[in-house]
């Protein structure tokens, strides 16, 4: 049971950090239509440039200036990028956005090298908050779970609540009549992307300390970000959020326990394959959970795409 309780504790930080990092590609794609290949990118920025004022003035300026500098970044790229191929359409905006992310990592490269770099949790989090069967929790790791729901509260109220979130939302399907209302939308646009790619940011400087800044970060986790937001739904918030808890604990699970797919095949009414069948065949019967566990996300994703296009929450076809 001690087991249990860690790896749904684990799963959640897993899932929340995830979330954070697709709530501002969802913020984005919701608002705006754009599906930014470089949000992954933000993210490693966020986690680097956390890490240089981190040597100057410790870690907890660079989790607010942090985030800061990648959104004003993110909305300068809008401003005077992005938004000179959107109106040609999604394809120059993937391309946009995809040369963008390998300039990013060759920029971070350049200046901070290949190496991964020492960018370490915080000593006033560097301890035990609690203890269960002998199973120690981080501080850092609630921390990170307060972080994430607490933008998770803070978007969905922004969204729903305020007059900001109805123009934003306005702004995408009546852009001529809220222009008319005397609101600029491209200032809207160009801050939705700047602050969707700061919580990137934010991401970033959370994540760097506890899954490494190394310049491969954002490959690491671009494509289970995409992934994320299709099962989620593209557009959807809540999505998003249900999604990356989803992804979390599988994740989690699935590595914990070392259950062979002899056992799960059999379950389900799969007899095992003579040795005469097709070797591939009776290779998987010798894998283990813990092998197949990062194929399983993407597993998940096309089963949703078969039975939901759109995503569980989405309303959108992906």
């Amino acid at each position: 049971m001690s087991l249990l309780i860690v790896n749904i504790l684990d799963g959640l930080v897993t899932g929340l950090l995830l979330f954070m990092l697709c709530s501002g590609l969802t913020l984005i794609f919701s608002m705006m239509g754009v599906l930014n290949f470089a949000h992954a990118s933000f993210y490693m920025l966020g986690a680097y440039f956390a890490y240089q004022i981190s040597l100057i003035t410790g870690f907890w300026l660079g989790l607010i200036v942090a985030p800061i500098a990648v959104g004003v970044i993110g909305a300068l790229i809008e401003r005077y990028g992005l938004r000179r191929v959107h109106k040609y359409g999604h394809v120059p905006e993937l391309i946009f956005t995809f040369g963008l992310a390998l300039l990013i990592e060759e920029v971070v490269q350049f200046f901070w090298g290949r190496s991964q770099l020492p960018y370490n949790i915080p000593e006033a989090l560097d301890f035990a908050a609690f203890s269960i069967a002998g199973n120690s929790f981080p501080a850092y790791k609630v921390f990170m779970i307060f972080i994430a729901v607490g933008i998770f509260i803070t978007l969905l109220y922004i969204l729903t609540k305020t007059r900001i979130g109805m123009t934003i939302q306005a702004a995408l399907s009546y852009p001529e009549t809220v222009q008319n209302l005397g609101h600029n939308v491209p200032l809207v646009f160009m801050g939705v992307f700047g602050v969707g790619t700061a919580m990137a940011g934010l991401a970033g400087v959370i994540a760097g300390p506890i899954l490494g800044t190394f310049p491969g970060m954002a490959v690491l986790l671009g494509s289970i970000v995409f992934v994320t937001i299709v099962i989620g739904g593209l557009g959807s918030l809540w999505g998003a959020l249900v999604a990356s808890l989803l992804i979390g604990w599988i994740q989690t699970f699935a590595a914990t326990y070392n259950v062979r797919m002899e056992d799960i095949l059999t379950s389900v009414g799969f007899t095992k394959p003579e040795p005469v069948w097709d070797s591939a065949w009776q290779d998987l019967w010798t894998l283990t959970l813990p092998q197949i566990g990062p194929i399983l996300p993407y597993l998940l994703m096309v089963i949703v795409l078969v039975f939901r296009p759109q995503g569980l929450f989405g309303k959108r076809e992906s």
